[in-house]
């Protein structure tokens, strides 16, 4: 009876196992984790190993820190995506509050470089309109207050890379000054011989 009741149990713990492997999901794994840090608050899924949306007031919009030999570097206690989600192929490593608006100092544009404020972004959307419209907000932080919202869009069925992170379909970028929000939507795609306004969402 007792081995019986053992080979029942074994069997049990082994389809546990397995559809946990089928999965491909880590029971441990959080869906939502949010952490403020002192310059961006952001929402993050360990499941899918990307930010779901990232705040941020542009600080430094004429800032000249040197950025020379930084790089992306996980946090403790957030499963986040790493360099081998990003190795040999169109996937940049998409600042999410960009760089070019924190370089007051080293240490405060060091602080961009944390996965949570990376998700896997087309290299032709990152280096090219989406970082113009980036630039667009620091012009603007020269005369208001600019606040920005970007949402990471994960809509139909996402890539999910070898390495274990999921490629966003899109993201929502709203950016706040002067009593004015403006709002653009942009896929995660080549997006090249096209301009920022084009993605300008209409109210």
């Amino acid at each position: 009876m007792k081995k019986l009741l053992l080979s029942i149990t074994t069997l049990f713990l082994t389809q546990i196992t397995f559809a946990q492997q089928v999965d491909g999901v880590d029971e441990h794994l959080r869906e939502s984790v949010i952490i403020e840090t002192d310059i961006f608050k952001v929402e993050y899924n360990e499941i899918l190993e990307q930010p779901m949306w990232v705040e941020y007031t542009v600080q430094c919009p004429n800032g000249d820190a040197e950025r020379h030999g930084m790089d992306f570097y996980e946090v403790d206690d957030v499963h986040t995506s790493d360099d081998d989600d990003y190795s040999k192929n169109v996937w940049d490593k998409g600042h999410m509050a960009p760089a070019a608006a924190f370089n007051c100092d080293k240490e405060t544009l060091k602080k961009t470089f944390s996965y949570l404020n990376s998700a896997l972004q087309h290299e032709s959307l990152n280096r090219g309109i989406w970082n113009r419209l980036e630039g667009f907000e620091r012009n603007l932080a020269n005369f208001y207050e600019v606040s920005v919202r970007i949402e990471v869009l994960f809509e139909g069925n996402c890539e999910v890379l070898p390495s274990g992170a999921t490629v966003p379909s899109g993201f929502r970028k709203i950016i706040r000054w002067d009593g004015r929000e403006e709002v653009f939507l942009f896929p995660n795609a080549n997006t090249k011989g096209t301009d920022w306004q084009d993605y300008h969402v209409v109210k």
